[in-house]
């Protein structure tokens, strides 16, 4: 089986509602890049790269990017250097697209993404297998409130509650007091069963405001402080102050960032995803590198479509230590059963089946490649 062609989507799906945090307060959510692979025998891989111009690491050492950069990047520098090549000889691709182009993360994930569906299907077997078999059937889903007012954030993850929700994802970063107050409300609106964490998105001014505050959030049992300021170095000076344990984001872009945050003791956890090292190959191999240092990780993402919540939802299957609750969305097109709050952040989706949701989690499609068939009529309604 041999690539033949790639064609870019470019969409814009219709949020639920805004979702904001700290270095995002302008830009919607939902405009992203759909990639669909054709192959000389009629197979056809889809891949999804949720680009945004904000969202990029520490100190500018990785870059946004955006749905336009990905179809530039994909079509005129990647597809050349891939064209020939087998979906299956996915180190061979991730070397040649390496070669015409250095970085851009979220254009190779999503050629990436579009090779192991391919592939899965060609061979008749899920991607989880592909990465090396099933560790769990679903992901714990952590319902993300995004950064708006106090009583619309209460009022939504009470209703995520009460669809099935088990943890909370607070965005904060912007209002010291207001972020405690936030998690002192959820806390004595939800009890003390239901998980909350807190993701500043590098969005505080000191390592001392930061401390600060984490230290009064502690006070209402947080699971983990995701990313309070920028930078590795940062991070471990938090960590060291702080009696939670710190999940690196921003700072955790692949293997070498997760050796230095070994290095520094920065963090005892990261965020996990498939666009930020290059694709679902190297999001492996940094997970397992991570194994190995003993850090535990969730999935990350940038509130894909169903297309990448499906790449999301293999490689956490495939992990070992994806152990943590993850934004993964419960992806479902307009008018099909499931919850309506409760890791729902669009109106409609590309995908033709919703994906389960049982006991707090979102599942794992089922079937070969990624286990989801898309929707050209929506790919055609949403395209911009």
């Amino acid at each position: 089986m041999k690539i033949t062609d790639v064609s870019v989507h470019l969409v814009r799906l219709p949020p639920r509602r805004e979702h904001l945090w700290a270095t995002k307060m302008d830009t919607p959510i939902g405009h992203h890049a759909i990639i669909e692979l054709h192959t000389d025998e009629g197979v056809v891989g889809w891949g999804e790269a949720p680009a945004g111009g904000t969202w990029g690491g520490a100190y500018g050492r990785n870059y946004g990017e955006t749905p336009e950069t990905v179809q530039h990047i994909v079509v005129d520098h990647l597809l050349p250097a891939i064209r020939g090549l087998d979906p299956l000889d996915i180190g061979l691709i991730h070397a040649r697209m390496d070669r015409v182009v250095k970085g851009h993360p979220y254009a190779k994930a999503a050629v990436d993404i579009a090779c192991y569906d391919a592939a899965g299907k060609a061979l008749g077997v899920p991607v989880y297998q592909l990465l090396g078999g099933m560790h769990r059937d679903g992901i714990e889903v952590a319902h993300s409130l995004g950064i708006m007012e106090l009583e619309r954030c209460f009022a939504e993850a009470e209703q995520a509650v009460s669809e099935g929700a088990l943890t909370i994802k607070c965005k904060t970063g912007l209002e010291p007091d207001r972020d405690v107050d936030l998690v002192r409300g959820l806390r004595e609106r939800l009890g003390d069963q239901i998980r909350i964490r807190v993701d500043g998105n590098e969005g505080y001014s000191s390592v001392a405001q930061a401390v600060d505050v984490t230290r009064r959030q502690e006070e209402y049992d947080i699971l983990l402080c995701e990313q309070p300021l920028m930078g590795a170095k940062q991070l471990a000076r938090v960590a060291a102050r702080i009696s939670s344990p710190v999940m690196a984001d921003e700072s955790a872009w692949d293997v070498h960032d997760i050796l230095e945050l070994d290095a520094l003791d920065a963090a005892q956890s990261f965020s996990c995803y498939v666009t930020k090292p290059g694709g679902l190959y190297r999001a492996k191999r940094q997970a397992d590198v991570a194994d190995d240092l003993g850090m535990i990780c969730d999935i990350g993402g940038s509130i894909e479509t169903g297309i990448g919540n499906a790449a999301n939802l293999h490689l956490g299957a495939a992990l070992p230590n994806a152990v943590l609750p993850s934004v993964c969305p419960v992806s479902r097109p307009e008018g099909s059963d499931g919850p309506r709050i409760a890791g729902v952040y669009y109106l409609d989706d590309l995908v033709q089946e919703p994906f389960a949701f049982v006991r707090g989690r979102v599942m794992v499609p089922e079937g070969a490649g990624l286990g989801i068939e898309v929707d050209r009529a929506k790919l055609d309604k949403y395209r911009v």
